[in-house]
């Protein structure tokens, strides 16, 4: 029974909670943090240059020109859930120390997940092409649009990001996007051959971010630092967020007046938040110590959204 059960779990869940159990066992300190962050920012440097291999320029092209769809779709994720988490962040900042309390408007400015949200919408009985190409459009934009956009709103707090933050953003983050897309005519079909080979070094980049992130905040005391009081006060405001994404962008989208396919679409890009591109933009601008405590409220998010997907997929499917 055990072994099914855990054959159930995502993937990516299983290997988040295997860097996170790593991470606080056995973080890496000392003389290997440096070298830690070099393989860290080199699995990042990988895994956006896959995405660039693999996403079609013709399929961002006739997926941007859904103006109707992707607009206000864009304004949820990017401004509406933005203000969300900037919200909550000021409102967290009275209970929890102030680094978890920025987390949440971290969380709010990244963009939405590819896979999950698309593989739901499906289940859900939405229209598929829609949520391809919103996720796709939506990472693209979440590439440009986070790094600066958190900038803004976290105003004067202590990791506000410079210069260099953003030259880090274009180094590691833009330039092997692009040079993925320029190289598609070679590279394109052998990615696309090789489907599961591509997915789980997706998710071993994702996974090392998050382990050289989290051994930071091990570090730094997390453990000892949030007390069980902290904890609940995060599942808490966890659990709002989740309540005004999921919530909100399913009454946006009947606002909208979408058909009931692209509502659905609208609610999993609209109410997903991407650790695949949270977890790497963090070990890119923050120093480990930081960006392991910042990412929590965005790991708590990410796995409890896709516990709360499945079942909201199947009473949409029989609805």
């Amino acid at each position: 029974m055990g072994p099914r059960i855990l054959s159930r779990i995502d993937p990516m869940v299983r290997l988040l909670a295997v860097a996170i159990l790593l991470a606080s066992f056995l973080p890496v300190h000392g003389q290997g943090r440096p070298v830690a962050q070099i393989v860290s920012n080199a699995a990042v440097f990988l895994l956006f240059f896959l995405n660039g291999v693999r996403l079609s320029r013709e399929d961002v092209l006739r997926g941007m020109r859904n103006w109707r769809f992707l607009l206000p779709l864009a304004a949820w994720v990017f401004l509406a859930m933005a203000a969300g988490g900037w919200l909550l962040f000021h409102a967290a900042a009275q209970f929890l120390p102030p680094l978890v309390a920025l987390g949440f408007l971290y969380l709010g400015t990244l963009p939405s997940t590819v896979q999950s949200a698309t593989a739901y919408s499906s289940l859900a009985g939405g229209n598929v092409a829609s949520s391809v190409v919103a996720a796709a459009v939506l990472n693209i934009l979440g590439v440009f649009l986070t790094a600066p956009l958190f900038a803004f709103m976290a105003g004067k707090s202590d990791v506000a990001m410079g210069s260099d933050g953003l030259l880090k953003v274009v180094t590691i983050l833009l330039l092997p996007f692009a040079l993925g897309q320029f190289s598609q005519h070679w590279t394109r079909d052998w990615a696309l051959g090789h489907k599961m080979l591509v997915s789980w070094v997706d998710r071993f980049s994702i996974a090392i971010a998050v382990y050289v992130a989290f051994s930071g905040a091990v570090e730094q005391g997390i453990w000892t630092r949030l007390s069980l009081d902290d904890w609940g006060m995060l599942s808490l405001g966890v659990g709002l967020m989740l309540l005004f994404g999921f919530g909100g962008s399913w009454i946006a989208g009947s606002a909208l007046r979408l058909d009931r396919g692209d509502r659905i679409a609208f609610l999993y890009a609209g109410a997903h938040k991407s650790i695949a591109m949270g977890a790497p933009l963090a070990a890119v601008l923050f120093k480990p110590s930081i960006a392991g405590i910042l990412l929590l409220p965005a790991l708590a998010y990410h796995l409890t959204q896709l516990v709360l997907s499945a079942p909201l997929a199947a009473r949409l499917h029989r609805q």
